[in-house]
C-alpha cells in the first residue's frame, strides 16, 4: 500500500508517519495478497481536538472511517479498529453469498482478482459510462423531519429519505460532520 498522508493544522512527523503506516499497514493480514491501492490520511487538530481521516479505495470496496479523540495515538487507533470491522464484515457477507453458491472457501481472495482484472479493463476502456450496479426499492414512510432522524439514527446511517408528513414531498435527512444534522427538501 502507498500512503499519503496530510496534515491540517498539524505537522506531520515521521513519528506519526510511521505510527501510521505500522498500525494501518496491520490492515493487510486481511488479505491473502496485499492490495496496491493508495491510503489516504488526512490528520487534522481543531480546538485540542485531533481527528483522523483513513480513505482506502479498492475495487468493490470503498474502506473510509473518521474519527475524533483528544490523543491522536489513540484516534489512530480506533479508526483502525472501525476499519477492521469494515473489512471483517464484508469478508463475511462475500463468503457467506458465495458459501449458499457453492464457492470454495478463499472466495474474498479471488473476488479481488477479479475485480483489479476488470478494473484494469475499464481503466483501458477511455469511454466507459456509469454505471447502477445496485436499484434499491422502499416505501416511503409519511414522517416529520424528527421521526426521521430518530430512524435513521436506530439504522444507524449517514442519511435519510422520508415523505414529509406535512407537504408530501421527499426529503432527506442527513448527518453533519459537526454531529448535527441538515435536512434537503425540494425547492
Amino acid at each position: 500500500m502507498k500512503y499519503n498522508i496530510r496534515g491540517e493544522n498539524v505537522e506531520v512527523t515521521s513519528a506519526i508517519k510511521d505510527y501510521v503506516e505500522k498500525k494501518i499497514g496491520k490492515l493487510e493480514r486481511y488479505f491473502d495478497t496485499p492490495p496496491t491501492s493508495d491510503v489516504n490520511v488526512n490528520i487534522s487538530v481543531y480546538n485540542d481536538e485531533q481527528q483522523i481521516e483513513v480513505t482506502i479505495p479498492m475495487t468493490n470496496l470503498l474502506l473510509r472511517a473518521e474519527e475524533n479523540h483528544n490523543d491522536l495515538y489513540a484516534a489512530i487507533d480506533l479508526v483502525v479498529d472501525k476499519l477492521e470491522r469494515q473489512i471483517r464484515k464484508y469478508k463475511t457477507k462475500v463468503n457467506r453469498k458465495f458459501r449458499q453458491n457453492g464457492a470454495p472457501k478463499h472466495v474474498f481472495a479471488e473476488l479481488e482478482k477479479e475485480a483489479m482484472a476488470a478494473q484494469t479493463a475499464v481503466e483501458e476502456d477511455e469511454e466507459s459510462e456509469m454505471e447502477i450496479v445496485r436499484n434499491k426499492r422502499f416505501d416511503l414512510k409519511p414522517m416529520d423531519s424528527e421521526e426521521a432522524i430518530l430512524q435513521m439514527d436506530m439504522l444507524g446511517h449517514e442519511f435519510f429519505v422520508f415523505t414529509n408528513a406535512v407537504s408530501g414531498n421527499t426529503n432527506v435527512v442527513y448527518k453533519r460532520r459537526d454531529g448535527r444534522y441538515g435536512l434537503i427538501e425540494p425547492s
